[in-house]
């Protein structure tokens, strides 16, 4: 049985259990100790788990004490403060985003046959109210909230081997097993990622209460809610990883570093979270995590104004909104007067922005040249990827479709390279082919029922970059005949269009750039949220073909690959089935990538210690969190 225990955790720059052991004493900060000292907390020592995990700081021992600054949106921006604080899951990454190390579990052990993962949880650690986090709270998602068809109608994909989800065995308070129907090797993966802190996400004995099985009173409770079930209930009081509620309810019982004070509701100015008195790592000198008493974020819903507060000086920490390529100019002009550094964001995508054709269109008339590979083909050989990277990317990336970049153990040449030249004569060549070889007054083409084809591609307000190089991809479509409309609009609405397949074209960075395997939205319709390829195929596939639509042929291969990959003990063999879809993804083409991702800057304090100079930057390696910010300090 392979175990994590020492040597992953010095990989992360933290120690465990002997040194605690050893420690002298334990410090808080002084809010804390005052608190202690009038009765109203335990002591410190007692708030700890039996072996806190220790953190050796990037730079030194920090002080306690100050508000940190950052902005974050308004409009549905709930994993911006995700990001900051961390999934607390029962694993994480390591800074380098190498590899998985312990968090709330200090260690595991795997099956030879990578179906059962026995976790160790950290004896005495204890939720933000005091409670203790045990077995039981892992069980009671994984056996209860899982399979429970109310409160999911599927258990979310990552959980989901051979068909059936995980289930979870207590072997003791502090011990749990997470066993699969089939191998899983990818499982601390996964638990590392924001999609992966299910099983720590609920404090069994505050959830257990708007749950059915738990609460023979929950009738009543609904009604005096005025809540329609007890899903939305539960989901509003203890919310979910993806959605607003997770940061309104500041009675919720959290492992995080910060806990909610000022929540994230509509209307909303600001958000603040103060210190979790009963966090669960210290320093190397016994001081418990973290120091800083809070953060402060300020809701900015325009973009441009989260810019001016970051070369103001007025944001401790900035790495989400502003880190396009083309505010690096600004930023670094400003940096001295705003007492501020550049923090180096290094690209994990493969593509900085793509169009995600929706196979799936409501839209009849455009829906038969969507689903046509050789139009796809045709419209990519239409883009000039040179004139975008020069002025939207500033010359920092290059032509590239949406395959792992060179240097990763994944590259493929034909998924990254296919089909990037620009050559509008062969473009119109093809379109004329496909019967498209008729024009309008203006040049735009037209169907064979003489209708204009007028397509239209959905961009977030917040995407600059997007917007900027789908404006040229519009002038550049012109130039072989196809008219495109650009539609602007908020994040809630992006994510409205597309659960309900009403819109053409989709953009989004394509994830995958490094660790493929972790977010391979672009290659497997399989993201509920962000496969914009066809969200009704992902809802096909969740679940097992009851709802949604049949995707093609090809997909169902990859999916089919996919859930092999996922199934396979054998590293050699599962690298050999990612290889097949990553091939099948090429010969299907449904997302067309335009340039490399390109590192990115955001703002940090001068007076902010322990911040590392760069960091992935990544969904899956939420940045900054695994950095750990609870061990930031001002200077």
């Amino acid at each position: 049985m392979f175990k994590w225990v020492m040597a992953a955790a010095l990989a992360a720059g933290t120690m465990t259990g002997g040194w605690a052991a050893r420690a002298a004493e334990y410090h808080e900060a002084p809010a804390l100790a005052a608190l202690v000292a009038q009765g109203k907390l335990p002591p410190v020592a007692k708030r700890l788990p039996d072996h806190p995990e220790v953190v050796k700081p990037v730079d030194q021992v920090g002080k306690y004490g100050g508000a940190l600054r950052s902005a974050i949106r308004g409009d549905s921006d709930h994993n911006a403060i995700l990001k900051m604080v961390g999934p607390q899951g029962l694993t994480r990454w390591a800074p380098d985003y190498s590899h998985p190390v312990p968090n709330l579990a200090e260690s595991w052990e795997m099956s030879p046959d990578a179906t059962t993962y026995t976790f160790h949880l950290r004896p005495g650690a204890k939720w933000s109210d005091g409670a203790p986090f045990t077995a039981d709270d892992i069980t009671f998602v994984v056996n209860y909230l899982f399979n429970d068809k109310q409160f999911f109608a599927a258990p979310p994909s990552q959980y989901v081997v051979a068909g059936k989800p995980i289930r979870a065995e207590k072997v003791d308070e502090y011990t749990v097993k997470l066993i699969a129907a089939a191998p899983y090797l990818r499982l601390p993966e996964v638990l590392a990622t924001p999609l992966g802190q299910h099983p720590t996400l609920y404090a069994m004995h505050y959830c257990k209460q708007f749950t059915p099985k738990y609460n023979p009173d929950l009738p009543k409770l609904l009604a005096a809610t005025h809540q329609p079930d007890w899903p939305t209930l539960f989901r509003q009081k203890c919310g979910d990883i993806e959605i607003p509620a997770r940061w309104a309810n500041p009675e919720k019982p959290t492992m995080d570093p910060w806990i909610i004070q000022t929540p994230y509701t509509g209307g909303a100015s600001q958000v603040i979270m103060r210190r979790n008195p009963y966090f669960w790592q210290v320093d190397t000198a016994g001081n418990q995590l973290p120091y800083i008493d809070r953060l402060d974020l300020k809701v900015i819903s325009d973009v441009q104004a989260i810019v001016l507060a970051a070369i103001g000086g007025q944001l401790d920490l900035q790495v989400r909104h502003i880190n396009t390529i083309n505010n690096k100019p600004v930023l670094a002009q400003h940096a001295a007067q705003g007492g501020y550094s550049l923090e180096e964001l290094t690209p994990t995508d493969s593509s900085a922005m793509a169009l995600w054709f929706n196979q799936s269109t409501t839209n009849t008339k455009t829906r038969p040249w969507l689903t046509s590979k050789d139009f796809r083909v045709a419209l990519s050989l239409g883009i000039d990827r040179n004139e975008i990277n020069e002025i939207v990317f500033l010359g920092q990336g290059r032509p590239w479709q949406i395959g792992p970049l060179p240097g990763d153990k994944f590259y493929d040449k034909r998924l990254g390279t296919q089909y990037t030249d620009y050559d509008p004569a062969k473009a119109n060549a093809m379109l004329d082919k496909l019967g498209l070889n008729k024009r309008d007054g203006n040049g735009f083409r037209l169907t064979p029922s003489g209708e204009k084809l007028f397509l239209t591609v959905d961009c977030m307000v917040v995407d600059t970059a997007a917007i900027d190089t789908m404006e040229l991809i519009k002038k550049q479509w012109a130039k072989i005949g196809i008219d495109l409309g650009i539609n602007t609009m908020e994040r809630s609405l992006y994510y409205e269009r597309g659960q309900n397949a009403t819109y053409d074209i989709g953009t989004y960075a394509v994830p995958g750039g490094r660790n493929p395997t972790l977010d391979p939205r672009a290659l497997v319709a399989i993201h509920t949220l962000d496969s914009r390829q066809s969200i009704p195929w992902v809802k096909w596939y969740t679940t097992g073909g009851k709802q949604g639509e049949e995707p093609s042929p090809g997909m169902k291969e990859r999916m089919k690959l996919w859930d092999e990959w996922k199934q396979s003990a054998d590293p050699a063999k599962a690298d050999a089935l990612f290889r097949q879809v990553l091939s099948l993804a090429a010969d299907g083409f449904e997302v067309v990538g335009t340039v490399s991702a390109v590192t990115t800057y955001g703002v940090r304090s001068n007076k902010l210690g322990n911040v590392p100079p760069s960091m992935p930057n990544a969904w899956d390696y939420p940045n900054p969190a695994p950095t750990l910010p609870q061990q930031y300090y001002f200077k």
